[in-house]
């Protein structure tokens, strides 16, 4: 018999126009690429508004040249593609006719001047010479202004820039010239030099800009390996150019924070720029240490052969975790009396039995490390001390090239091989409490014994925790009873929404039965089953609340009120998991 097949109802729809969210995203994507300020792009979507576009959208004003077929520019994608290579464009004839920076840019505001704004209102046909770019419509420069603007000012508030950004290419150029000091050749610390380079000589991609380098890229053992040591030489020389050629024009100053924001593993240009107005220093932050100290922590259970120098790093290491004085401390608060080692003549039994109660006792403190380790800098600073002995390294200062160098292997090592991180060992539960309250919570713990239903389903990973007592009891009752439903089914049920707290100006509108928020309703769905099929399954035994939702086949509601309620839902203002639910009918009878 063939599998049966699930299909959506045909009454479900979908938009097919663009989010703003997507839009944005789009626009960002292509305005990193050409090196030009995104929110000219958002502006020119916004003021434009045409042509219609095959695809459902309208565009940002973008018409073909007589070199250009129609179809390339006849979708959103396309549209926005050729408008950051035309603003591209007339940067660069505007440069070549005589344009000074202070025509480009605002420097004290951050974005661009108004006098280039204009030039792109007043519309611009890219040359033949350069196929990348098309015809741009003219528009009204003041509705243009005030969209560029408008789009900017959300973008600096949501990474709170400073107001006055008179300090950037100063903090730029500081970060440059410090940089080659603080390379250590990481793929993230590549990869920014070469955005850099690429962005500096208005290219698109990365492969040209390394051509374009003229070094010698390739090793004589494999011709088709690039030799990223004569690659990182030739970034290096490049970013020595770069201070003595800095003339603040728009591509130059985007190649910078481009640079700065991957370099600094940032999530924006405008993080970018927050960051410089309080740090301009390249050197890096210690917790890039963190995932190989981690995985090195792993390990040691698996490599640890009762050796004194391995034994004293353990120890030097939990003495400093802890934060003791003395190795003495740091033996009593392992459980072991210190006298015993220092005994001029001890019995070898007594001396090989604290031996192995302190291995013990330490390899149970490294178990824990992945665990316990916040990142604290004395937590740092013990694990770092902890490898340097280890490893029999002479300073710290050349303990951190050696967990570099590990981190380098892990990024190309393949999964199974030696070099590949360590998956990451589980925490270690406590016991089971005879009560859940709002302070013993175990996220992952299961919230029945020997149960299968999690804290962390009950509360979205953690995100929406219990405020008071009555919550937890309602989490802990409908527990009880899913996991009756889990039993009957035989298979497990995926949990997509359970508690959510009720948003204070939502009181009003939110359907009162809807009992999210209260803590005792799930709704779930089962591989393999639709939700009619769960429900006539549920319907006959269940005695809270069960509902089914019109426009999701497969999702199933359940909730833990002490009378039967059976009904369709139907979504009026959100999806599932917002608590914002209507009813539509509720079937009659179903009420005992």
């Amino acid at each position: 018999m063939a599998p049966a097949t699930y299909h959506l109802p045909p009454t479900t729809s979908f938009m097919t126009s663009l989010t703003s969210d997507q839009r944005n995203s789009l626009y960002l994507q292509e305005a990193v690429r050409a090196g030009i300020h995104k929110p000219i792009l958002a502006a020119l979507h916004r003021v434009h508004h045409n042509p219609v576009l095959s695809d459902g959208e309208t565009g940002l004003g973008i018409s073909p040249k007589t070199s250009i077929a129609l179809n390339p520019i006849n979708s959103l994608t396309e549209q926005v593609r050729y408008a950051a290579n035309t603003v591209r464009s007339l940067t660069n004839d505007l440069m070549d006719s005589g344009w000074q920076v202070m025509d480009f840019w605002d420097s004290e505001k951050g974005w661009y001047a108004d006098k280039f704004i204009r030039a792109i209102a007043a519309g611009y046909t890219a040359p033949i010479s350069d196929p990348t770019a098309a015809v741009l419509e003219s528009t009204d420069a003041k509705n243009l202004m005030q969209a560029y603007q408008a789009d900017s000012a959300i973008d600096f508030a949501m990474a709170h820039v400073p107001a006055n950004q008179a300090y950037l290419d100063q903090a730029l150029l500081s970060l440059v010239e410090q940089l080659s000091h603080h390379y250590l050749a990481l793929d993230f610390q590549r990869h920014a030099l070469l955005e850099m380079v690429r962005l500096w000589l208005r290219l698109d991609d990365r492969e040209i800009a390394t051509t374009v380098l003229e070094v010698q890229t390739r090793t004589r053992a494999d011709p088709t390996m690039v030799s990223e040591f004569y690659l990182d030489l030739a970034l290096l020389r490049f970013v020595r150019g770069i201070a003595p050629n800095y003339s603040s024009y728009p591509h130059q100053r985007e190649a910078l924070l481009r640079l700065t924001q991957l370099w600094r593993q940032l999530d924006s240009r405008e993080a970018a720029i927050a960051s410089l107005a309080k740090n301009t220093s390249p050197a890096p932050d210690l917790n890039f240490v963190d995932p190989p100290l981690m995985a090195l922590v792993q390990q040691i259970p698996y490599s640890y052969q009762a050796k004194g120098v391995q034994r004293n790093a353990l120890v030097e290491g939990f003495r400093l975790w802890q934060q003791l004085e003395t190795r003495s401390a740091a033996l009593v608060t392992l459980g072991v009396n210190p006298e015993i080692f220092s005994t001029p003549n001890p019995q070898p039994s007594t001396l090989q039995m604290a031996a192995s109660q302190l291995d013990r006792a330490l390899l149970d403190f490294v178990r824990h490390i992945p665990n316990l380790y916040q990142t604290a800098e004395h937590q740092r600073e013990a694990l770092l001390h902890l490898v340097q002995l280890w490893r029999g390294i002479a300073t710290q200062e050349q303990t951190v090239p050696s967990l570099v160098e590990d981190l380098k292997r892990t990024q190309t090592a393949h999964r199974d091989s030696q070099e590949a991180p360590p998956t990451p060992i589980p925490g270690f539960l406590p016991a089971h409490p005879d009560r859940w309250t709002l302070d013993n919570i175990q996220l992952f713990a299961a919230i029945r014994p020997n149960g299968s239903l999690t804290w962390a389903e009950a509360t979205h990973g953690g995100i929406h925790m219990p405020p008071n007592q009555a919550t937890v009891d309602a989490i802990t009752g409908i527990a009880e009873r899913a996991e009756q439903i889990r039993d009957r089914l035989g298979r497990p049920f995926r949990i997509i929404h359970w508690y959510h707290p009720a948003a204070p100006s939502a009181c009003a509108e939110r359907d009162p039965e809807d009992r999210h928020a209260i803590g005792d309703a799930i709704d779930f769905y089962c591989e393999g089953f639709t939700a009619d099929q769960l429900y006539w399954f549920l319907d006959p035994w269940w005695t809270g609340g069960l509902c089914r939702y019109r426009h999701l086949p497969y999702v199933v509601y359940i909730d833990g009120r002490r009378e039967r309620a059976r009904g369709v839902k139907e979504r009026q203002r959100a999806e599932v998991g917002s608590g914002e639910w209507g009813v539509e009918n509720r079937e009659s009878g179903a009420r005992s």
